[in-house]
């Protein structure tokens, strides 16, 4: 289904466009990033902290992270203020690419298990299928962040793969 280069190019994707998104978020001011917009996480800022909150307990199961103690409903307040916001997810993504350039044909393959919070009981699935989930469940985040983040007037850079710096 994946292999180690697909991962190692997503988790390089992740952070160009993770890049983009900080950036054009500075621009904006704390209250405009806390504004509410009408996304699942509220605001930019809560989208934000919500991707980093996901990434964070995936990442947990995948690579041995120390899980967030809250659950999905605080995870918009997971990455604290700004600065802190921007020094975790910077970390983050450094933390994803190591974990992407260790990554093995053999760490892919079998199932993995874990008590989910979201459903409150143990899930089993392919690890394949979740590694897909996880970079998926970041694009479709930063796909809100973006939109959230042109509707406030900032510029993001462009998101299209073929294009990845």
């Amino acid at each position: 289904m994946i292999t180690p280069e697909y991962i190692q190019t997503m988790a390089r994707y992740n952070g160009w466009q993770n890049r983009s998104l900080y950036m054009a978020a500075s621009r904006l001011s704390d209250e405009a990033r806390h504004k509410e917009r009408g996304a699942f996480f509220g605001s930019i800022h809560g989208t934000l902290s919500h991707l980093l909150w996901g990434d964070t307990i995936w990442m947990s199961r995948f690579n041995g992270w120390e899980a967030p103690k809250k659950g999905i409903p605080e995870s918009a307040d997971f990455g604290g203020d700004w600065p802190s916001l921007v020094s975790r997810r910077r970390e983050a993504d450094d933390r994803i690419l190591d974990w992407a350039a260790r990554v093995s044909a053999a760490d892919i393959e079998g199932v993995l298990c874990w008590f989910s919070g979201a459903v409150q009981r143990e899930v089993c699935k392919p690890r394949a299928l979740l590694i897909t989930h996880f970079f998926n469940h970041q694009t479709h985040h930063r796909g809100q962040v973006h939109a959230m983040l042109t509707a406030a007037g900032a510029t993001p850079d462009d998101t299209d793969l073929p294009f990845m710096e």
